[in-house]
């Protein structure tokens, strides 16, 4: 399946983990024309030059190759089709409250893990050894492996080079853990108690097998159905409990049973119907092959079953709102037509000497 616009124009991802190798796919380079100055820019790197492990994601704690003061950045979020790397709290626009803040963001290439602190040589006699950070210059990826559970690639990263250097080598980097949410103290005010939540309102009914038995299912629901608006209409014993009489109306109309007794129920009336259409061409073959008049038949069959498609699907779509605004439409039709005819019939023209109307005309000059 190949990519859409809208997928590559929202490929910034906060999530750590690969689920796909889809931001290798080719970008076409209709995508990148705009169609108005409102739509966003797309902008993706060739195919060759993406990553396909990314070992800076999310949560990661990096440091910009080149920065003499080695400052700590947060990862943001990061983009597979630009290579580019978004940090936490970097904000381009600073100090101009009049544009929309934007994250800064650098290349894949310029970003070294920050791996911890270690205790540095003193410089001169009675100093103290200050700490040093670590930072990751090179990372490998060992055993990439799809995980069926979690539905995601892992892989484990492996320090090659350091920055500064350390004996100790291809040592695994950790991946980033997720933050623990903050779970607010409920509101008493507005949530319910446990205690409520764990008080049971609900006291199933004890059945009679012999009042079960004795009672139809069908012509018992309609009857006490029509009770609860009539009560006077049909008497009913209302000790016993409501599950007896409603056992269709509470039934699940979609459980897998139904669903099959439908299903055949539906095969066996197709069936019937296709050999009805051929003993009726049969009766009547006219000088036809029998071949031909079931042929015939097939036509007619498959010509029935998509009337009575066509037919459903026009009852579906009548529903009761659509039924309710077509007579609304009728009325006002038939309000506008019968004021326009009642202009009409009331016009009057104003007298003018360019007017004449024959048998009118000449009676209004002699008055």
């Amino acid at each position: 399946m190949s990519l859409t616009r809208i997928q590559v124009q929202r490929a910034t991802t906060v999530s750590p983990w690969t689920r796909d190798f889809r931001h290798l796919l080719p970008v076409p380079k209709h995508f990148q024309n705009r169609q108005t100055w409102f739509d966003p820019i797309t902008k993706a790197v060739r195919v060759k030059d993406r990553i396909k492990y990314w070992n800076v994601v999310p949560g990661d704690q990096i440091c910009i190759r080149g920065d003499t003061r080695k400052t700590i950045h947060e990862v943001l979020s990061i983009n597979k089709f630009t290579n580019r790397v978004y940090l936490k709290g970097a904000n381009l626009h600073e100090g101009k409250p009049y544009k929309t803040p934007v994250n800064r963001s650098v290349h894949y290439s310029r970003c070294m893990l920050y791996i911890g602190e270690q205790i540095g040589k003193a410089t001169s006699v009675g100093d103290q050894p200050k700490a040093i950070s670590v930072f990751a210059r090179r990372i490998g990826v060992r055993d990439p492996h799809w995980d069926p559970i979690l539905h995601r690639w892992n892989w484990k990263r492996l320090i090659l080079a350091t920055d500064p250097y350390t004996p100790k080598a291809k040592i695994e980097l950790p991946w980033p853990q997720p933050e623990e949410r903050d779970h607010k103290e409920p509101n008493p005010l507005l949530d319910t108690t446990p205690e409520v939540v764990r008080e049971i309102t609900y006291k199933p009914p004890v059945f009679s097998l012999s009042k079960l038995l004795s009672l139809q299912s069908g012509a018992t629901e309609k009857a006490y159905l029509r009770m609860l608006f009539n009560p006077s209409a049909i008497p009913l014993d209302t000790s016993a409990p409501m599950e007896v009489y409603l056992t269709k109306e509470l039934s699940n109309p979609h459980s897998r049973a139904k669903k099959q007794a439908r299903w055949q129920a539906a095969v066996k009336r197709k069936s019937t119907l296709f050999k009805k259409f051929i003993a009726q061409e049969l009766r009547n073959i006219n000088g036809r092959s029998i071949r031909d008049a079931r042929a015939e038949a097939a036509f007619k069959y498959r010509q029935k079953l998509e009337e009575e498609r066509k037919s459903e699907k026009k009852r579906r779509w009548l529903t009761k709102d659509r039924l309710a605004k077509m007579e609304r439409k009728s009325k006002r039709k038939a309000r506008k037509a019968e004021r326009q005819k009642e202009k009409l019939s009331q016009l009057v023209l104003r007298d003018a000497p360019n007017q004449f109307i024959p048998g009118k005309s000449a009676r209004r000059q002699e008055a």
